[in-house]
């Protein structure tokens, strides 16, 4: 059995079949110290329906042959919005309107000196 890969591997192997898949407007958002659920977030964009699948199907598969058994992922039969969680990365991949809809590098990146108290 091999052994679950370390978050920034993991992160790598997205990120590089990502850029295989010519996924667009990809950002990482190190989510170390933010959050205690995962260590990175990566949003990206695809075309259309169909390369937003692709793009999903294609890192699935890359998760699974470096090792991480079951990643969860949800939004495949739509693929408006598919995420991947890994655990360790969680990967939203968008269509163009959805990611400007739900704006999620925002709400991430914004630090605690932006937000204003009520």
């Amino acid at each position: 059995m091999k052994a679950q890969p370390d978050a920034d591997k993991t992160l790598k192997m997205i990120l590089s079949r990502l850029d295989d898949m010519k996924a667009e407007d990809t950002v990482t958002i190190d989510l170390r110290g933010k959050s205690a659920f995962s260590d990175y977030m990566v949003v990206t964009t695809g075309r259309a329906n169909r390369h937003v699948g692709a793009i999903a199907e294609n890192v699935a598969k890359g998760l699974k042959e470096s090792g991480l058994k079951n990643p969860h992922v949800e939004g495949l039969p739509n693929c408006d919005w598919v995420l991947i969680d890994t655990g360790d990365v969680i990967l939203h991949i968008f269509r163009p309107e959805v990611r400007e809809f739900y704006n999620l590098e925002r709400l991430w990146m914004q630090g605690p000196a932006t937000a204003k108290a009520i």
